[in-house]
């Protein structure tokens, strides 16, 4: 059992979860990790606004019986981590007329959303044709920004940055950038988060595939 620092409840993982991550001690419970009431004693919480799925962690399945709105054509990619670096996962789909094409997930024990959002967007740009017409969504604007905005004047630099420091996830970074050269005719689009858009919902369910016992 671990306790929870923001509302101070005990709660416990999936052993799944803890085989997986062994030696990992997560500080939040589901429910405040997801920007749920804690209800511990004296613990009153703002009020989030409204969410499709935020709060709840559905498979695929049941995303698929809960949600039928949003596009219903492109490639659907998606990054989550918990303690962020923590234990994170990654998925993208295609999709054509509402129907999975092809689709891909992974995760890695210690990790960032941002990279996450970049190996979902690899995966999914990586189930492209060259030619092929395309948009491919994100609900990550860095991923769209970095992809449309910056990586090619970070690029002509010898990849630096205007400011100092290092550009994070640079490998990452390069390697969505030429996969997304390589496909002019796909694009990179933003898509809301947990809005109730089907296949977003979807890739979300698949990158976060792997905290629970049922796919």
């Amino acid at each position: 059992m671990f306790t929870c620092v923001t509302c101070g409840r005990e709660f416990d993982l999936p052993e799944a979860v803890r085989d997986r991550y062994p030696g990992w001690t997560p500080k939040e419970c589901l429910e405040c990790r997801n920007g749920k009431q804690g209800g511990g004693a004296g613990v009153t919480q703002p009020k989030a606004r409204p969410s499709a799925s935020k709060n709840r962690d559905l498979t695929v399945a049941e995303v698929l019986a809960t949600f039928h709105e949003g596009p219903q054509t492109g490639v659907f990619t998606d990054g989550a981590a918990e303690g962020n670096p923590g234990p994170g996962g990654w998925g993208a789909v295609l999709v054509v007329d509402g129907q999975v094409v092809a689709q891909d997930h992974g995760s890695e024990p210690h990790t960032t959303n941002n990279r996450m959002e970049l190996k979902a967007m690899i995966a999914g740009l990586s189930m492209l044709p060259a030619d092929t017409p395309a948009d491919v969504y994100t609900d990550s604007q860095l991923t769209v920004n970095i992809l449309t905005q910056w990586a090619a004047g970070w690029k002509a630099k010898g990849w630096k940055k205007k400011s100092p420091g290092p550009i994070a996830n640079l490998e990452l970074v390069k390697e969505a950038y030429e996969l997304s050269q390589a496909r002019p005719n796909a694009q990179i689009r933003w898509i809301k988060a947990h809005s109730g858009n089907r296949w977003n919902e979807y890739a979300d369910a698949l990158a976060t595939a792997y905290r629970r016992d049922t796919f």
